[in-house]
């Protein structure tokens, strides 16, 4: 079946394609998972957006959902994805899931996914978004995502679509299970003044964690901070 946006998400994805060519150096592969291709290939990011910005919900670019958030580029989206790991039937945690889009990607792979936003107009929206577009099945609950779901633990893999200052939550590492991934953008400070890596904290079988950093990003800042 096809819609009206079916060429908009097919040019999206080889710009993707591309930006990974063209960012191998930092991310260490030139060509991401084609199922997370696929995946991007079918998600409707128009239902995502606000209304007026649907002319744009192809672009590669991220775009403003309100209350100061946005919607992450579709290239950061598929990487974070990728970077995961997350398989089929895989139990995934998606941290500041705004307007549900990230959340919709991994259930399009047949991720079991939880989503945590602390703002609950977006806690609302997203719900909205998700069941449109088809994924009712996504589980979702308003609330402070750097405590985790720690009924829903351990998690194959754990998404963090905000920065953070210093290293990876404690509370979503101990939530991980082994072997598991953790993405996230660190805040961190350089020699120009503070700047965003995307992380991804791989924790072995035997319970070892190692951090991987891999490209320069730019998030919202996580809200909060001062309360955990």
């Amino acid at each position: 079946m096809t819609d009206d946006w079916e060429a908009a998400r097919k040019t999206l994805c080889e710009t993707i394609a591309q930006e990974v060519r063209d960012t191998a150096r930092f991310i260490g592969k030139d060509a991401l998972d084609p199922k997370v291709l696929a995946a991007m290939a079918r998600v409707p990011r128009h239902l995502f957006v606000p209304a007026r910005d649907r002319r744009a919900a192809y672009d590669n670019r991220p775009l403003p959902i309100g209350e100061g958030q946005t919607i992450s580029q579709p290239f950061i989206v598929a990487l974070m994805t990728d970077l995961s790991e997350a398989r089929p039937g895989q139990r995934v945690l998606d941290v500041g899931r705004g307007s549900g889009y990230q959340a919709a990607v991994l259930a399009e792979l047949g991720c079991r996914v939880y989503g945590i936003e602390r703002l609950q107009s977006l806690c609302d929206r997203a719900a909205r978004n998700l069941a449109q577009a088809g994924y009712g099945a996504v589980r979702l609950r308003c609330g402070n995502g750097l405590l985790g779901w720690p009924e829903a633990a351990p998690f194959d893999a754990i998404l963090v679509a905000a920065a953070w200052r210093g290293r990876a939550p404690a509370a979503l590492l101990a939530q991980l299970r082994a072997p598991g991934n953790l993405v996230i953008p660190l805040a961190r400070p350089g020699p120009f003044g503070e700047g965003q890596i995307l992380t991804r904290f791989r924790k072995d079988p035997d319970g070892k964690v190692t951090e991987q950093g891999l490209l320069p990003v730019a998030f919202v800042p996580l809200i909060g901070e001062s309360q955990l």
